[in-house]
Order: C-alpha cells, then structure tokens, then sequence
C-alpha cells in the first residue's frame, strides 16, 4: 500500500512513531493487488476488491476469492482506524469547548455578583455582562401605560379647481409657494 505522494516526501516521516492517519478517507491510494493496480479512496478500493471477490467466487476460484477479501479488509481496517481518530478528535474538540463554555459562564456569574461594573473579558466577548446584544422590540418592552388618544386630524382642503374662482391657479400656486395648511 503505497500513497500517490513521492517517496521524497514520505521519508521524513518514517522515523515519526506518532504518525497521525490524516484524512485517509479522502486520500487516493494505489493498491497493488493480484489483478494489478487498484486506484481510489479506501471505500472506492474496498469495492472494488468485494467486487473482485465476488467474480472469483462465481468463477469458482476459493483462492482468488479469499485473497481479494483479504486485500478489502486491510483496506477496511485502515478506513476504520482512519474514523476512529477522527471521531475522538471530534469528540476532545467537543469537550474543549464545553469546558471553554462552562468557564465562561463561571466568569459572567461572578462578574455579575460583583455588581457587574468590571470591564469586558478578552475572550472575545465585547458587551459587558448582563447586556444583550439582541435589539429591542416593542413587544419586548415593558408595557407602559396607554397614551392618551391623539386629536383626530382635520381633513385636507380641496383645491380651487373651477374656473369662475380666481382664474384656475391661486396666486401662492403661480410663484412656487406651498399652500398654508389650515388649522
């Protein structure tokens, strides 16, 4: 089992023991097998060595069959291997956070016992403690008592439109003036 990287490149890290299996789930390898090259992911490579078991068995080929099966497993076992290292670095990766968050939380706490007057944590966090960063709703506001009721407004004039009335046109329309509101 070879990697499509060079071999300049893999010899450096031959001597390291605490040699971490990287994204072997995405990695191309190139699997010499009985039929020749195998190319692919691991998943890509464990199918098609199943498959190749599959066509010795129905040829009736015992040898061929349980030397495919054996070159999927290797593959299934490092794919395996490859998501159990993922999944506890996920899972240390989770549990960093929730101690981060519980820290966190610890400080607010004591930040708001303290009367709440201390300056904002380098943590990332630049609200002090207590505020929120969320906008203010009206249905978020407290209720207040109702105002009391706005004077109704009186109606618009209507605009001197005949003819018999000053010639059509006012006088404050002719020089740009607006109309005075009434009141």
């Amino acid at each position: 089992m070879r990697s499509s990287k060079s071999r300049s490149r893999n010899k450096s890290n031959r001597n390291n023991n605490n040699r971490s299996m990287g994204n072997v789930t995405n990695r191309v390898f190139d699997s010499s097998g009985p039929e020749g090259k195998v190319r692919g992911t691991p998943q890509q490579i464990i199918d098609k060595y199943n498959q190749l078991a599959r066509d010795a068995q129905l040829a009736g080929d015992r040898v061929a069959t349980e030397n495919f099966q054996q070159h999927a497993e290797h593959y299934l076992r490092l794919l395996g291997a490859a998501q159990k290292e993922q999944d506890a670095r996920r899972e240390e990766q989770e549990r960093q956070n929730r101690e981060r968050q519980a820290e966190r939380d610890r400080d607010r706490g004591d930040q708001n016992q303290q009367g709440g007057d201390t300056q904002p944590q380098a943590g990332g966090d630049d609200h002090a403690a207590g505020e929120s960063t969320l906008v203010e709703t009206p249905e978020s506001q407290p209720e207040a008592q109702p105002e009391a009721p706005k004077r109704p407004r009186k109606p618009r004039r209507k605009p001197k439109a005949e003819a018999g009335e000053g010639g059509g046109k006012s006088s404050d329309q002719d020089n740009g003036a607006a109309p005075e509101a009434a009141e």
